[in-house]
């Protein structure tokens, strides 16, 4: 069943300009009234689909409505960060089929769920993306959907088809319910080019692939398994994962040890947490580190504790935050082999078929980049796919961007920088500009790390 749902259109002012943001000047409009064709789109393999026809899609018109989530998105983003507004367009909400119920958005208890925008104005391109960490569909729509929509991009994203902190518990095997990330991303973006032809009567002539964490993880996995879907893409801080480490099993184990008190500073720096980063490891302890650990680890290798998490991570966010006293001593090298064959399912080889920018924060306290990125590129490079990549260190950089407000004076949001990311990766693929050479990026002299990121800033030398 299909449900089809037009919302009065309401005229909208495009702010763009007076924002400071860049307009889609190249964009064509497509039809003279607001939403043409909107019955006429259908998103191909959906079991359901619900559409709207709205004078804004980004969060300025969304926030408060059920068409976006700003719960969500807390602490992806920075306090003042500057967001375009007034792009009107299609909404189209839906699921696949799937089993899995951990996804109740719009009540509909439901995974595999996806939100695809529709601009009026389109620029012939598409940017999907997936939600970081164990969040939901509308997770990226401030760091993401609202800059690509103001530019003219139709705009994809999915919830990887399980959530949530028992989305380990989806599928029959371990590495079930990581590899269906994979699997829905792919089946998102063909059905998204399907319904962007239907909608504006030719297909995407560029699609980019792009993601946070988890979602950069999911970038890097279609552009070395899906290149033919893509054109490039950007990496945010993309997790790592490979059969034999490292991956999360392997760095955050010491991290947990730390929180309980059998382990050392020494220890976390030798697994790849960086020196400097030492202030944000109270917040992490609190937040991140057990609970990411026993829930991957329960996904990938269930049998070393079954009672911890066992059939949920927990019913109250303190059951759910806090770490399993067996992961203090979780070893992963000396695992069974089966483990490392769960893995390695959903693995990364550096194989990159499509250019693609890298991104970490050099005070990444969760994936940290000695043990991530830098992996990650020596593996492109060792592929010999080195000329199709390129690798930013954003000084003052961490995980999240929220965690700007807090430590100002210490850190800078990777925001502004991704938004540079991004207009290089266009630029490098549309006219063969290529992006500046890898490099750790400093902060822009004017000294607005909110709004501003050059590329080609390289950072001081450290003081001797």
């Amino acid at each position: 069943m299909r449900l089809y749902r037009c919302v009065p259109f309401v005229a909208a002012t495009l702010l763009a300009g007076a924002l400071g943001w860049p307009t889609p000047a190249t964009a064509t409009a497509v039809g003279e009234r607001h939403c043409p064709g909107q019955e006429h789109v259908h998103v191909p393999g959906a079991a359901f689909q619900q559409s709207a026809c709205l004078p804004d899609l980004t969060t300025s018109g969304l926030a408060g409505t059920p068409h976006t989530d700003m719960a969500d998105q807390a602490g992806l983003t920075a306090r003042g960060t500057r967001t375009p507004a007034g792009v009107p367009g299609i909404q189209i909400d839906g699921y696949f089929p799937d089993s899995s119920r951990f996804n109740t958005t719009h009540g509909w208890r439901h995974d595999a769920q996806f939100v695809i925008r529709l601009p009026d104005r389109w620029n012939g391109g598409l940017v999907v993306t997936g939600a970081p960490g164990t969040r939901r569909q509308y997770a990226t729509d401030t760091a993401i959907s609202d800059q690509v929509l103001a530019l003219g991009y139709a705009y994809a994203a999915t919830d990887k088809g399980n959530n949530g902190a028992d989305f380990y518990r989806d599928g029959k095997r371990p590495g079930d319910a990581v590899a269906e990330w994979n699997t829905r991303t792919t089946q998102l973006t063909r059905a998204a080019r399907k319904a962007v032809a239907q909608r504006y009567g030719d297909v995407p002539r560029r699609t980019y692939m792009t993601g946070i964490s988890n979602g950069g993880y999911l970038t890097r996995w279609q552009l070395e398994n899906r290149p033919e879907l893509y054109d490039g893409g950007v990496d945010w801080e993309g997790a790592l994962w490979t059969a034999d480490g490292p991956n999360l099993l392997t760095s955050l184990p010491t991290a947990v040890a730390r929180t309980l008190g059998s382990a050392r500073d020494e220890d976390l720096y030798s697994v790849g947490f960086a020196r400097g980063s030492e202030f944000l490891w109270p917040y992490h302890e609190q937040t991140y580190w057990g609970v990411t650990q026993k829930i991957y680890r329960a996904e990938f290798d269930p049998a070393y504790d079954p009672g911890c998490p066992g059939r949920s991570a927990g019913t109250t966010p303190e059951q759910i935050l806090a770490p399993c006293a067996s992961d203090a001593t979780y070893d992963y090298a000396s695992r069974p082999a089966p483990v490392r064959r769960a893995v390695a399912r959903v693995a990364l080889t550096g194989r990159i078929g499509r250019p693609l920018i890298t991104l970490h924060g050099d005070l990444d306290a969760l994936l940290p980049k000695a043990a991530d990125s830098d992996v990650y590129a020596r593996m492109i490079d060792a592929s010999g796919r080195g000329p199709l990549h390129r690798y930013f260190t954003i000084t003052g950089g961490t995980h999240v961007d929220g965690l700007y407000d807090t430590h100002p004076d210490r850190l800078r949001p990777i925001l502004p920088c991704y938004r540079s990311a991004f207009d290089a990766l266009v630029a490098w693929v549309e006219q063969g500009t290529r992006p500046p050479a890898d490099r750790t990026v400093g902060r822009p002299a004017n000294g607005d790390v909110l709004h501003s990121c050059a590329l080609s800033t390289p950072a001081a030398p450290a003081a001797r």
